[in-house]
């Protein structure tokens, strides 16, 4: 009956220890679930201001303003404006 007894004692012991194990282990795996969500939060909301500055640096406007200054360009007039003439092209299966 004590060696019963004593391999219950053991049982109980060693479920006792796996079971504050296993709780740890859970508590510490919330713990990086929870960094993970924060970091991904981060991510979104820096993704979101980016495409805000995005849309921002890409109006028509300010896309006209850096072509004349950084590239010199103009506006079309039809005063500048160059038409170029197609060659008359050969009739299908002539060769010149």
């Amino acid at each position: 009956m004590t060696r019963f007894n004593l391999v219950l004692l053991l049982g109980v012991i060693g479920s006792a220890l796996y079971l504050v194990h296993t709780q740890y282990e859970s508590r510490r795996l919330y713990v990086e679930l929870e960094k993970a969500a924060a970091q991904n939060r981060k991510i979104e909301s820096d993704n979101e201001r980016l495409q805000v500055e995005k849309r921002a640096q890409a109006t028509p406007l300010r896309v006209e303003k850096l072509a004349k200054e950084r590239l010199q360009m103009r506006t079309v007039t039809p005063a500048i404006t160059q038409y170029v003439a197609q060659k008359a092209s050969a009739p299908a299966g002539v060769t010149p």
